[in-house]
């Protein structure tokens, strides 16, 4: 895997494209979150926020999408390093769903908190 380094920036982006594209097809909670943060997107559009809410909002999305594809990628790499049962890989993989938990749960409340500021400037 050592020909991935010092390749040019399109050979590299076209390697991060193949693996988003992979786990798009291969993987169910990544393609939800994906529809989240395209439906946070519209609701940006639809309510027209602060531009610091864009920022917060967006890269909120970004750290969740970010999040399954590192679990994707842990879990990929686990199973074809050990593929039988192990309490230890079991963690490794219940921790890296954590960090997806943790991400979502920071997403949501950043449009929780939008969603109030909202409410308690511009009223009802």
């Amino acid at each position: 895997m050592a020909a991935h380094r010092g390749r040019p920036f399109h050979v590299r982006l076209g390697f991060a494209l193949r693996g988003l594209g992979y786990a798009l097809r291969t993987q169910a909670s990544l393609r939800f979150q994906a529809a989240a943060a395209v439906l946070a997107l519209l609701v940006l559009l639809a309510l027209r926020p602060a531009a610091v809410w864009w920022a917060l909002v967006l890269l909120a999305s970004a750290a969740v999408l970010a999040a399954e594809l590192l679990n994707t990628a842990i879990e990929q790499l686990a199973d074809v390093l050990h593929p039988a049962e192990s309490p230890g890989i079991r963690i490794v993989k219940d921790c890296a769903a954590a960090g997806v938990l943790i991400a979502t749960l920071g997403a949501v409340a950043t449009g929780v908190a939008l969603l109030v500021h909202l409410l308690l400037t511009h009223g009802a």
